[in-house]
């Protein structure tokens, strides 16, 4: 539908100019030349269709926000994947969710919204979304047929830019993703530079590609980078932050104890009186849950 709606967007204006030459087949003074009425006609046709083509986008857009509301009622926040066409976004996307998403240089290969739930290294989980590739010159009429698709970005926790590490015209190429964000007004979000690639760089300037605070170097196909990657991405993310505590569970509450194995990082054990001592890292939704057995707990903080 957004394709079709941007396809309809570009089509109505340049219909005109075929429509003045039909009209010249009519002559003569006072009479309308019958290409007149058909340019009418067509456009007539295209209105219509573009009516109802925004009609059922809208609904789309009310369903998927409705998906969002019940999705945020939970602690998962939504990283969401952008880049310039053929970045390998969806490659990356696969490489960290397993899911099996389309990959292709085509443009415009990716028009759906995936969203797929990944757990990072505290053991926190969150929401992966992979985007339509974004173009030099990005017509507004275009970002305005992707809103349904593009609203993801909006609503993101943390947005993942992934560039070419390997490409020639990547500074460009960045440029034109900074102004679709701003189109989308997410250009504020939090974000993590994510350089896709690297294995297609020459060997002798992968020396050069260090990863800093804001940017990650990663190669989807040979699936180096991705734990540092991951890592990133858990400490620049504040929803549910990780706690450090210490908590005493009786070793009759095997529900409880399981719950804490699957969803902290325990860096100590130790049993007395029947009861597990643990000192773990814990999102803070899992430390109210447990809170009865807390002994001791340290002030939130970013995981890493």
């Amino acid at each position: 539908m957004q394709v079709e709606l941007a396809q309809l967007n570009y089509m109505l204006p340049r219909l005109t100019g075929k429509g003045i030459e039909m009209s010249q087949l009519g002559g003569g003074i006072g009479t309308r030349g019958p290409g007149e009425t058909q340019l009418e006609t067509d456009k007539r046709k295209i209105a219509r269709r573009v009516r109802h083509v925004k009609e059922q986008i809208e609904e789309v857009r009310r369903i998927r926000a409705q998906q969002r509301q019940r999705r945020e009622s939970v602690p998962v926040p939504t990283v969401a994947l952008v880049g310039y066409t053929n970045a390998g976004k969806s490659t990356l996307f696969n490489a960290l969710t397993q899911a099996g998403v389309l990959e292709s240089p085509r443009m415009f290969a990716t028009l759906d919204p995936t969203l797929r739930s990944i757990t990072l290294p505290s053991k926190r989980k969150v929401l992966l979304s992979d985007t339509v590739g974004f173009i030099r010159s990005l017509p507004h009429t275009l970002v305005s047929a992707f809103r349904a698709t593009l609203e993801e970005v909006q609503r993101a926790s943390l947005v993942l830019h992934i560039s070419d590490a390997s490409s020639l015209t990547t500074a460009e190429q960045d440029a034109q993703v900074e102004v679709v964000l701003r189109e989308l007004e997410a250009d504020k979000k939090p974000r993590l530079h994510v350089h896709n690639k690297l294995d297609l760089v020459p060997t002798a300037e992968r020396s050069h590609r260090v990863n800093d605070v804001t940017t990650v170097y990663v190669s989807s196909i040979k699936q180096t980078g991705l734990p540092e990657l991951l890592a990133r991405i858990d400490a620049m993310l504040d929803q549910d932050p990780i706690q450090r505590v210490k908590v005493r569970v009786p070793q009759s509450e095997g529900r409880v104890l399981a719950q804490l194995e699957a969803k902290s990082r325990i860096s100590e054990r130790s049993y007395k009186d029947g009861a597990v001592d643990l000192e773990l890292d814990a999102p803070e939704s899992l430390v109210r849950r447990v809170e009865k057995w807390v002994v001791k707990t340290s002030k939130s903080r970013r995981s890493g």
